[in-house]
């Protein structure tokens, strides 16, 4: 293997090479600078969008660095202060200039001789952006995200002691693999008497965050928060009606075969009742699957099989490494889930994640590894903006990575029985993830849709959104009370509100980008890697049409690859 080289944060030359942010007022110039520059020229305009994106990068970097250091370690004051003063004394600043500086940039005459590709869909995202645009807007804008911060610090400090250990409930959740099924079921329940305990308080943040959030819809002359985040998302290729008929083709083509997996594993366990603390437990009693010891064995057992995949995506991870871009393990005080978030000065993300030792962490890192990779083949393209992808993209990079890769997680598994077991886990997850996404995403715009809900209509309207895309073999009997608050621990609801069904979408592209690559390995690669270097610089359905999958989430697509999916599980089985 070649030496690594490091990629160097790019030169300054609009902002300087010493600059360092403390204030507003010391950044403010430059933006008045942009507000006022003349633009004479094709040339000129090109430059101030090189300039404005110079701008955005540090600043992106900056706030990136604020967000990691306060997940990381949410029990300090210091990491939540600096995180605060960025959302309350920047970035209500940073709206107004970026709304000021989007109609500029719409009013030059100029605009039409920039040919580059990626300004038209640019261009696109900002003329919607100046359509939803409110002054009055910024300061809730900056209250939600100070509410929406409170989610992490609230998960982040549960814990519950388990055979005399202190345990964050990821680690915890490792104990639902335990063949010891009294075991699994103290676990479980430790699990959920854990997140009871904040249920008011979370009821309660998301009452005031769907407030807000409505305010802003309704300010900015939307009927709901729903229609106001599909302008601000830029969805500009599908509609709410397209993710109705999305749930509707996961009910009836996908939730059969979970009632079908559901049995199955009930008659293998050889159980009267299948109950929640069942379902992660091998079906043949034999003990879970660990596929590493520690972060770091995971990161070099990850790194190889990156390598064997294609040795340029080996290399990114690698620099990650050097670069100690990376935070793999769990730990009381952390916020929870995983993310990799780009740096878009450097352009070498960092990804976070809480890793304990099972398969699901192994697939994380492999998901957020995709994103990553992602991140390193666009760092090039001429503009911020560009770079910058929808999930509906974005996913598809982090999901088709976990898919492309399976072919070598050997090197996570010297058995090839667990190797075996590790595969059908991975795709049956698949086929849980695409109901679970409707069942999200069904239930935020009735959330959105009925603004004044009380917390009893909330839990009716979950339990019977639940009930649509669950399996009808699980015994939830004496559990009411966690089956109504199961939503409360899915991040987007709190954090990324309706950032869930580009999931399944996603999912359902790169069940098509593995198919791809099954068929035609070095076509089915160089087709992904195609897709992703499109950045953002064409619209959604030109991307997938790179990596040779169409962006289609009909009945009859999604029972083709699901029937795609059940034909590799029996190969397998």
């Amino acid at each position: 293997m070649s030496a690594l080289t490091i990629p160097q944060r790019p030169p300054r030359p609009f902002l300087g090479e010493e600059f360092s942010l403390t204030t507003w007022e010391q950044l403010q110039p430059f933006y008045e600078n942009l507000k006022n520059r003349v633009i004479e020229s094709t040339d000129e305009l090109r430059q101030w969008f090189l300039d404005k994106s110079e701008l955005e990068s540090y600043l992106s970097e900056n706030f990136a660095w604020r967000y990691i250091r306060m997940t990381c370690d949410t029990s300090s004051e210091q990491y939540q202060q600096e995180f605060n003063d960025f959302v309350e004394n920047f970035q209500p600043q940073l709206s107004t200039y970026g709304n000021e500086l989007d109609k500029k940039a719409l009013a030059s005459p100029f605009l039409s001789e920039l040919k580059d590709q990626g300004f038209e869909v640019a261009l696109r995202g900002m003329k919607k952006a100046i359509e939803i645009f409110r002054e009055e807007n910024i300061p809730l804008q900056t209250q939600i995200q100070t509410e929406q911060a409170k989610y992490g610090a609230i998960i982040g400090a549960m814990t519950v002691t388990i055979n005399g250990e202190e345990m964050t409930l990821q680690k915890a959740s490792d104990i639902l693999q335990s063949t010891d099924r009294a075991l699994r079921e103290e676990a479980w329940q430790q699990i959920q008497t854990r997140r009871l305990t904040d249920k008011d308080t979370l009821d309660q943040l998301l009452n005031s965050l769907r407030d807000l959030r409505h305010e802003v819809a309704t300010n900015a002359g939307f009927a709901n928060f729903r229609d106001f985040m599909f302008a601000a998302l830029g969805r500009f290729d599908y509609t709410p009606q397209d993710c109705f008929n999305f749930h509707e083709s996961v009910a009836e083509a996908v939730v059969p075969m979970l009632n079908d997996m559901a049995q199955e594993r009930k008659e293998a366990l050889a159980l009267e009742a299948l109950r929640p603390w069942d379902f992660k437990v091998d079906p043949q009693n034999r003990p879970p699957l660990k596929p590493f010891s520690t972060g770091d064995e995971l990161l070099e057992k990850t790194i190889t099989c990156f390598t064997n995949l294609d040795p340029q995506l080996g290399d990114y991870l690698r620099i990650m490494k050097a670069m100690g871009h990376l935070d793999l393990e769990s730990r009381k005080g952390k916020a929870p889930g995983g993310y990799n978030y780009p740096l878009e000065e450097i352009g070498v993300p960092f990804i976070f994640m809480n890793a304990t030792s099972n398969l699901r962490d192994l697939v994380t890192l492999l998901h957020e590894g995709g994103h990553a990779v992602h991140n390193f083949v666009t760092r090039d393209l001429m503009l911020n903006s560009f770079k910058n992808p929808p999930a509906e993209v974005a996913e598809l990079a982090s999901m088709s990575m976990e898919l492309l890769t399976m072919d070598y997680w050997d090197v996570f598994f010297d058995n090839e029985d667990d190797l075996r077991r590790a595969k059908i886990q991975h795709l049956e997850s698949i086929i849980e993830t695409l109901p679970w996404v409707a069942t999200i995403d069904k239930f935020q715009h009735w959330l959105y849709e009925n603004p004044t809900h009380t917390v009893e209509q909330r839990q009716a309207a979950w339990l019977a959104v639940y009930e649509q895309f669950s399996d009808s073999i699980t015994d939830w009997n004496g559990l009411e009370d966690a089956k109504k608050y199961i939503w409360q621990k899915q991040l987007h609801i709190y954090e990324v509100p309706f950032y869930y069904i580009e999931y399944g979408m996603a999912q359902l592209g790169a069940v098509g980008v593995w198919r791809n690559y099954k068929q035609n390995p070095q076509k089915g690669l160089e087709g992904y890697l195609n897709a992703l270097k499109l950045g953002y610089t064409v619209p959604i359905s030109q991307i997938y049409a790179a990596a040779n999958v169409p962006f289609d989430f009909s009945k009859g697509y999604i029972t083709e690859l699901m029937n795609f999916v059940k034909e590799e599980l029996t190969k397998l089985k």
